[in-house]
């Protein structure tokens, strides 16, 4: 039995399908579940908080008895006993068997998640606050119905999210795609119908994430003509407000019209970023 906590939003018990090794710093997880019969999303950047067991722990820690007061019981538990907290985006839902998808980046040094990542195995069991509702407040991606042109730029903790928002763009659909990514082994095939230029920005071996690289790429890139753009923007907190500023301020697009995002922050961790917070 599960708790429900403030719709549209609620926790589902699930465990690990299968792995899949997408490329050097990608690991794909499928998890399962009864639970999942009430997992709904129509979002493509849906976002999700998972919560992965410490090292020894057979499921993670966090107190559902506790109902609509569960956040405040799962800070106060121990460090070494608290679930690990983490937002990822949907990569996809199945149904007939009921199954989703999260893509995981890989880091060296390995943070709890991404070392849970490479280990994970059939069987794991973890738990997600996801939506139990299609259309909920998670989901970013919502470009205007007269867009004439979808402008995005991702880093690796984003690619999932803009491969699933490619494959869903109607046919024909102007878009210009940046994605920026660690290594070349990352780069993907990625499916649409979309009339979409993608290109792949791979990091130098000294060039930290959040580094002006995709700036500079953006900046010299012309754009097709377009009269009402909609610009979509995730990936490190610093670089996204960079691309944002020069959307905004450089080319003009209306405020209104970019959506941005920071999944991450270069030197914080989500703990620190939650207490900033």
């Amino acid at each position: 039995m599960t708790t429900a906590v403030a719709a549209p939003f609620r926790f589902f018990s699930l465990q690990v399908v299968r792995t899949r090794r997408l490329a050097p710093s990608l690991v794909r997880v499928t998890f399962g579940g009864d639970d999942l019969e009430y997992f709904f999303s129509d979002g493509r950047d849906q976002s999700l908080s998972l919560f992965l067991p410490h090292p020894g722990q057979t499921e993670p820690q966090v107190p559902l008895e506790l109902g609509d007061g569960w956040w405040q019981g799962w800070r106060e538990l121990p460090d070494d006993v608290r679930a690990v907290m983490r937002s990822y985006t949907l990569r996809a839902l199945r149904r007939h068997p009921d199954e989703i998808d999260i893509d995981f980046v890989l880091h060296t040094p390995a943070g709890p998640a991404s070392h849970w990542a490479s280990r994970a195995s059939a069987g794991d069991r973890v738990l997600l606050l996801g939506p139990a509702v299609a259309d909920n407040r998670a989901i970013r991606f919502r470009p205007a119905q007269d867009t004439d042109l979808v402008v995005i730029w991702g880093d690796e903790t984003a690619v999932p999210a803009v491969s699933a928002i490619l494959e869903a763009l109607p046919a024909g659909t102007r878009a210009r795609v940046w994605l920026e990514v660690h290594d070349a082994g990352d780069i993907q095939d990625l499916v649409t119908g979309a009339d979409a230029e993608i290109t792949w920005l791979v990091r130098e071996g000294t060039r930290a994430e959040g580094s002006p690289m995709a700036l500079d790429a953006i900046r010299s890139a012309e754009l097709p003509a377009a009269e009402r753009p909609y610009v979509w923007i995730a990936g490190e907190s610093g670089c996204v407000k960079t691309l944002r500023r020069h959307f905004v301020q450089e080319r003009g697009v209306d405020r209104r019209r970019v959506t941005f995002v920071g999944y991450w922050r270069q030197g914080m961790s989500e703990e620190q970023l939650r207490e900033q917070a």
